[in-house]
C-alpha cells in the first residue's frame, strides 16, 4: 500500500509540474506581451514600461516561471493589476464559496446516485428499472445552467422560498448563505447524479454475474448480503473513476453556475479576470483549480487501493 501511494506521489508531483508549466506558457508567452493584453493595444508606452516592471516581465521567461512557482509554493500567488491586492486574498475570499459548492455538489449526487444505481441493478428488467434509467438519460442531455434557470424560476420567483442568486457571507449570515447555496449545489449535482447512477447500474449488472456471486449465494449468504458485501464493493471500482472525474466537471460547472447564480466564487473570479484582461489572477487560480482537480485524482487511486488489493502488491 505505501509503495503503490509513493508511486502515485510521485506522479501527482509530475503531473502538478507539467500542468503549472503548460499554464505558464499559454498565459505569458503564447499571447505575447501581458501588459499590453491587459492596457490594451492603445497604451502608452511610458505605462506600459511601467506595468512590465511591476510585473517583471522584463526578467527572463524561465526566471519568471521559477518565481512563480516558488511564490505559490509560499503562499504568494502575485497582486491583481484590476484589485491591487494580493491574488491569493482573492482567491482565498472566493474558495469559501467555490469549495462548499463543489463538495456539496459531489457528496449530493454520490448520495443520489449509488442508491439509485443499486436499486436499478436489483430490478434490473423491470418497469422501475426502465424509468429511473428514462429519466437518468434527461438528467444527462439537459445541461445544468438549464436546470439553474427552471430551479430559479420555479423556487425563487413562483415559490418564493429560496434565494434566486446573491452570497451574504459565511460571517454575516450562515443559515442565509447556506439557502443561497442550495438551488446552485442542486443544479451542480443533478446531471452527474444521472451520470453516476447509470455507471453503477451497469457496473453492478457486470459484478453480479461474476462466479464468485454465484458462489456466495450458493454458502447460503442473502442475497442482500451478497450484493453489498461483495457485488456493490466491487462495483465501486468504475464508479471511482467517474467520481475523479467528476470533480473536474463540477469545478468547471461552477464558472456557469456561478455567474447564473451570482455567486462570488472562484469562477466567477475566473470569468472577470478574463474579461479583466487580469492574467495575473487567471493564471493563479486556474492553477489552484487544476492542482485540486490532480489531487481528488490521486485521492481516487488510493481508493482504488483500499477497494482492491489487488492493486496494493508491489512489483
Amino acid at each position: 500500500m505505501l509503495w503503490f501511494a509513493f508511486l502515485r506521489l510521485i506522479g501527482l508531483m509530475t503531473t502538478l509540474l507539467a500542468a503549472s508549466l503548460v499554464i505558464f506558457v499559454v498565459l505569458e508567452v503564447i499571447p505575447g506581451d501581458p501588459a499590453e493584453v491587459m492596457l490594451g493595444l492603445n497604451a502608452q508606452a511610458d505605462t506600459l514600461a511601467a506595468l512590465r516592471a511591476e510585473l517583471g516581465l522584463n526578467a527572463p521567461v524561465y526566471t519568471r516561471y521559477i518565481n512563480w512557482v516558488l511564490g505559490m509554493l509560499h503562499g504568494d500567488f502575485g497582486v491583481s493589476y484590476t484589485y491591487s491586492v494580493p491574488v491569493a486574498e482573492l482567491i482565498g475570499e472566493r474558495v469559501q464559496v467555490s469549495l462548499p459548492l463543489a463538495s456539496g455538489a459531489l457528496i449530493l449526487s454520490t448520495a443520489l446516485a449509488i442508491p439509485i444505481g443499486v436499486y436499478s441493478a436489483r430490478h434490473h428488467g423491470k418497469i422501475i428499472d426502465t424509468g429511473i434509467m428514462a429519466v437518468a438519460q434527461i438528467g444527462i442531455a439537459v445541461p445544468n445552467f438549464w436546470i439553474a434557470i427552471l430551479m430559479v424560476y420555479v423556487f425563487a420567483i413562483v415559490l418564493r422560498i429560496l434565494p434566486s442568486g446573491g452570497f451574504p457571507g459565511w460571517d454575516e449570515n450562515f443559515f442565509g448563505s447556506l439557502q443561497a447555496l442550495l438551488l446552485p449545489v442542486i443544479a451542480l449535482a443533478l446531471p452527474q447524479a444521472s451520470i453516476l447512477a447509470r455507471v453503477m447500474r451497469s457496473a453492478l449488472l457486470d459484478v453480479l454475474h461474476e462466479d464468485y456471486i454465484r458462489t456466495a449465494r450458493a454458502k447460503g449468504l442473502s442475497n442482500k448480503a451478497t450484493l453489498w458485501r461483495h457485488g456493490v464493493r466491487n462495483a465501486l471500482i468504475p464508479v471511482l473513476t467517474i467520481l475523479g472525474l467528476q470533480f473536474s466537471f463540477l469545478i468547471a460547472g461552477t464558472v456557469i453556475i456561478e455567474n447564473a447564480f451570482y455567486l462570488p466564487g472562484l469562477g466567477r473570479l475566473i470569468f472577470q479576470g478574463i474579461t479583466q484582461r487580469d492574467l495575473i489572477v487567471v493564471k493563479s487560480s486556474v492553477m489552484l483549480l487544476v492542482a485540486l482537480t490532480i489531487i481528488v485524482t490521486f485521492l481516487v487511486d488510493i481508493a482504488y487501493a483500499a477497494i482492491d488489493p489487488r492493486l496494493r502488491r508491489r512489483p
